[in-house]
């Protein structure tokens, strides 16, 4: 994805004070400092109500994955191979992972060796109208609340499958009642701004419509990844970035943004002098991916980096919807889902007022959630691929669906906040 760089809830809800210098319950134990709000600040800190981001949780939907013959206006192996025009092969990959592609009707061949169970090495095409269809289904059966649709620069080859794949989404999302909303990634894009708001009027401001469009405080929502990043692919002012956000806003909506792991404190992956920017967003959600990769990780982001975060926000009537990601599968960091239960268990103690995961369908990383190879038996045979079972612990494919759906009835208040995984890796 992007190369490891990719309203507040109802206060009895969350237990969050507000209008006072108290401190709140952590729900574990100990106390955290809340920033004091200082009444006639010109700050609205009135609490967002659950909406369709605030108090839930929602996926990173890649859906760029295709296939030659599948039908796309792209007609290659999008994201699956290095060279697209090519089949996947061990010497020809883009991806770290092997889809469990069982719950296909229809899928397309590769380079590899058959898997080890004798079935074709094939996969799947996000393109197709059954597969995206199923993907939503599980978001919906898993108790999944939403997807946040990437689009990056929709200029050149990639723009007509792209396009289609908003309307795709659309459909799946209004058929299976799971919201959805577009998430630009602004990586690499020269001309963001005017190209941005033109492909926003022009096209995709027309989904807002749906029934499945995700709505925050009376407003469609849309975000945008990558204002702030420190590096030259992001290489936006801040004054450049503020505009922006303020057109969409201008425009009624509520804008949300991917902002970098260390955006408050202004360092290492974030731009200094960038805070003006990143405040005029109505919700903050912090990338994580390449930051941590085990639970002790997660605990230190909790003390030293979440809790400012949220007493930021909390004061400036900003909502904060952090980061939660299952672990890179290929560099063993999942821990049998202890690495993601722990984060789920650290935000929900926290009082954010969003959960992102990152991603759904990100095999190319290994950090996807949505089905995987769950024993060797199911990867192509001599391809290297880790399956689930990786650390000696069987998985079922589904395995990390059903710990995101339990996630969130913990997140949601559900279910008790606890720091034991109560999910099992094997129905």
């Amino acid at each position: 994805m992007r190369k490891t760089f990719k309203s507040l809830l109802i206060i009895t809800m969350f237990g969050i004070a507000f209008g006072c210098s108290k401190k709140k319950d952590t729900g574990a134990g100990g106390t955290d400092p809340v920033v004091p709000v200082t009444p006639g600040d010109g700050i609205d800190h009135t609490p967002s109500p659950v909406g369709d981001v605030v108090g839930k949780v929602v996926v990173g939907y890649q859906g760029w994955f295709a296939a030659i013959g599948d039908g796309s206006p792209i007609n290659r192996y999008w994201h699956w191979s290095n060279t697209w025009e090519q089949k996947p092969s061990p010497t020809n990959t883009a991806i770290h992972a092997w889809p469990d592609v069982r719950d296909y009707t229809t899928t397309f061949p590769t380079d590899y060796e058959n898997l080890n169970n004798g079935q074709p090495a094939n996969v799947f095409s996000s393109f197709t109208d059954q597969t995206i269809n199923t993907q939503f289904k599980w978001m919906k059966d898993y108790g999944i609340d939403g997807a946040a649709l990437q689009r990056f620069n929709p200029s050149g080859l990639e723009g007509p499958v792209r396009d289609a794949m908003a309307a795709k989404v659309k459909t799946a999302a209004e058929a299976n009642g799971v919201k959805f909303y577009i998430m630009y990634d602004v990586s690499g894009w020269t001309n963001m701004k005017t190209e941005m708001e033109a492909d926003w009027t022009n096209k995709m401001s027309v989904y807002t419509s749906s029934s499945a469009y995700a709505k925050q405080n009376g407003k469609p929502v849309v975000c945008i990844w990558g204002f702030g990043f420190n590096d030259s692919n992001h290489a936006f002012s801040a004054d450049d970035c503020v505009a922006v956000i303020k057109w969409f806003q201008g425009k009624g909506l509520y804008v949300i943004g991917g902002v970098p792991t260390n955006w408050l404190k202004q360092e290492s992956d974030s731009r200094p002098q960038f805070l003006s920017a990143y405040k005029q967003f109505d919700m903050l959600s912090p990338w994580m991916v390449g930051r941590i990769g085990n639970a002790n990780q997660s605990d230190g982001f909790f003390v030293n980096t979440n809790k400012a975060d949220q007493a930021y926000c909390n004061a400036n009537g900003i909502d904060y919807q952090p980061c939660i990601l299952p672990g890179d599968l290929g560099a063993h960091q999942r821990a049998h889902g202890d690495f993601m239960w722990r984060q789920f268990y650290n935000m929900t103690r926290l009082g954010a007022q969003g959960i992102y995961i990152s991603m759904f369908d990100e095999y190319n990383e290994s950090n996807q959630i949505a089905k995987t190879a769950e024993s060797q038996d199911f990867v192509p045979k001599n391809s290297g691929f880790v399956s689930l079972d990786e650390d000696g612990t069987k998985c079922s494919s589904d395995y990390y669906l059903r710990l995101t759906g339990d996630g969130a009835k913990m997140f949601k208040k559900i279910t008790p906040l606890t720091a034991t995984r109560p999910t099992s890796p094997m129905l």
